[in-house]
């Protein structure tokens, strides 16, 4: 087998020769006669694997039924909130996509026609994913429970012709009636819905809109079974809009035969499985980890995949995630680190994770934020396996930097993803687009192209894809993202560029101070902004969560994690607030709204984004920082 270095090395020289090897791993119905192709009518127009025929679902499903594992579990669904536990073997879930599929067709929906998909973390929302894909429909997956307003935004557009929804969600012991929610976003919305197939749940039944809604169990059953159609590896897969701490959602839009080389691909390299291994990623279908990484990456591959219907803590404790690692045999568990730090303040010492057999567990992966040494610690401290941080986003699709397992682990640097994948022609520049010195902050950039499975345009706006991510630095994807480089070429992402601060003319990443504070003992989570500053343009502000049964003192907090950022940081850091808050406003992905509260304190207008969890938590900050007097 080839090394990182070389592979890494032809992807670069020779990214035509290097990804025709990882198209030839999977089943195509006529192989691309062409690899890698530019339409320079467009600007960054970059299309992969031209004249290809294959089929998403049929890679998923069929294939593997066809070459005689159709009763291997291809997905385990466990619902600590409703008790329920099921399985389904490649065929059985092949018969229920089809069925689905024949019920999507008898709706008059067919190739790129859209579907949205607006359902809690179901067996449904995943077969409703893979029909949609076998008929060559593009599904858009709306997560369960956001406001009606976004999904009327959604709706118009995407403009599908079907919703595929259910009655309600679960949060915790909470029942989310979605049926109204999603009647309030049809009727917001400009495009007309001619269908809606809901799903009855047993915790809160639906009143049915007559003429349009559909119930899904008596539609399924009716429904013929439909064969699967042969589409173009450019043809779109899905829509989904982004998950961003700031401006107008995103339609990243995803194609099949990128998607599926590169998803292929990094199942082995990344996450080191092989097919018929349990791989499970603790997330949620309506983000990019869920389709990657719960449906099309582990189904593709051959493994069997985790539908997970809970939450970290209380559904019902702090031991969920290494109970679910124990009954299923886990090899790769891939989650955020927000997920552990709501389990370490829950349970610091481990307590719950002993009573249970975690044998089969080889790697750990987090992603979706910066992995904190305080949580990156704590969990190789209680493990005996690589705790490995890796770092991607939705418009990718899958890793930028990951230390690749696949290869043979390098050695684990804290506070590092490792080294880019291969495809990803990785630079960190200045202002001026010009390549920073070893060690030295900048703006983290991707040369053009970019490899299979990254987003080819935004759906319905390709000025607005070229406007986000190509005008700043022709040539180069901007991430978004500062960070550096080691000597030794390891990477480290310290934050959004919007989070680095001018401090008195030194710029300062509040990564960098975040990792500082979140050492402090009685810190579970922190968040360090920088705030406008008559005398020094901006100060670090930063704003903790204590651990449970902490009991120190604000005031003696506040000293000491002035002091440390003094000592490990520098006096010119000008760290001189820290204030305790009950919590961090997030968006549901888990992301701190950092620019929000920048904003709020500076007292700039802002719109909390569509995706935050809970727009309460700003008020109580605001609250907060009023009484503290940092506000007024």
């Amino acid at each position: 087998m080839s090394t990182y270095a070389e592979d890494y090395a032809k992807s670069i020289e020779e990214p035509e020769a290097f990804w025709r090897e990882q198209a030839q791993k999977i089943d195509w119905f006529q192989f691309p006669s062409s690899i890698l192709n530019q339409d320079k009518s467009h600007a960054s127009s970059w299309r992969w694997f031209g004249g290809g025929k294959l089929n998403t679902s049929w890679l998923a499903l069929d294939r593997h039924v066809k070459d005689g594992r159709g009763d291997q579990d291809a997905l385990i669904y466990d619902s600590p909130v409703t008790g329920v536990r099921q399985r389904y073997t490649f065929a059985e879930l092949t018969n229920r996509v089809a069925k689905v599929a024949g019920g999507l067709r008898d709706l008059d929906v067919s190739k790129g026609d859209r579907v949205i998909i607006y359902m809690p973390m179901v067996p449904e929302a995943v077969i409703g994913m893979l029909a949609c894909a076998r008929i060559g429909a593009i599904h858009s997956v709306v997560f369960g429970g956001f406001a009606s307003a976004e999904l009327a935004m959604r709706i118009d557009d995407a403009s599908p012709k079907v919703i595929l929804s259910a009655s309600c969600g679960i949060e915790f012991e909470t029942i989310i009636p979605y049926k109204p929610l999603l009647d309030e976003g049809i009727r917001l919305a400009e495009t007309n819905v001619e269908h809606v197939v809901l799903l009855q749940r047993s915790q809160s039944k639906a009143e049915l809109t007559e003429g349009r809604d559909i119930d899904w169990v008596s539609w399924e059953k009716a429904s013929p079974a439909a064969e699967w159609v042969e589409l173009d590896a450019q043809d779109p897969l899905y829509i989904l809009y982004t998950s961003g701490t700031t401006g107008r959602p995103k339609g990243v839009l995803r194609d099949n035969g990128g998607h599926a080389v590169a998803l292929n691909y990094s199942m082995k390299a990344v996450y080191g499985v092989e097919p018929g291994d349990v791989y499970w990623a603790a997330s949620d279908v309506g983000w990019v980890v869920g389709h990657s990484y719960i449906v099309y990456g582990p189904l593709i591959y051959g493994c069997t995949t985790v539908l997970y219907e809970g939450k970290p803590v209380r559904t019902p404790d702090a031991g969920s995630f290494w109970r679910v690692i124990q009954d299923y045999d886990v090899k790769t568990f891939f989650t955020a680190p927000t997920a552990f730090r709501a389990i370490r303040k829950e349970d610091p010492e481990a307590s719950l994770m002993k009573s249970f057999d975690l044998t089969s567990l080889k790697y750990l992966f987090l992603a979706g934020e910066r992995l904190d040494p305080a949580t990156f610690h704590w969990l190789d401290d209680i493990t005996d396996i690589p705790v490995i941080d890796h770092w991607w986003q939705t418009e990718t699709g899958w890793s930028i930097c990951a230390n690749m397992v696949g290869y043979g682990l390098n050695e684990i640097r804290e506070g590092s993803p490792t080294f880019p994948v291969p495809g990803y022609d990785l630079a960190v520049v200045n202002d001026s687009g010009q390549e920073v010195a070893v060690g030295e902050e900048g703006i983290v950039v991707i040369k053009e192209p970019l490899p299979p499975g990254s987003l080819p345009t935004v759906w319905g706006d390709h000025q607005r894809y070229v406007d986000s991510y190509w005008s700043e630095f022709p040539g180069y994807y901007l991430t978004g993202d500062g960070g550096y480089r080691d000597a030794d070429g390891y990477v480290y992402i310290m934050g959004r560029i919007d989070d680095v601060m001018n401090v008195a003319g030194h710029r300062l990443s509040t990564g960098q101070m975040e990792e500082v504070v979140a050492t402090h003992p009685a810190v579970a989570e922190c968040a360090v902004i920088g705030i406008q500053d008559d005398d020094k343009g901006q100060v670090p502000l930063g704003l903790v969560l204590l651990k449970d049964g902490s009991n120190i003192s604000s005031s003696d907090l506040e000293r000491d994690l002035i002091q440390m950022v003094r000592n490990n940081v520098g006096p010119f850091a000008n760290f001189k607030r820290a204030i305790v808050v009950p919590r961090l406003p997030k968006t549901r992905s888990g992301k701190i709204l950092r620019q929000v509260l920048r904003k709020m304190v500076d007292g700039v207008p802002f719109e909390p984004p569509s995706t935050i969890d809970d727009p309460l938590a700003i008020s109580e900050i605001r609250g907060v920082l009023i009484e503290s007097r940092v506000m007024r």
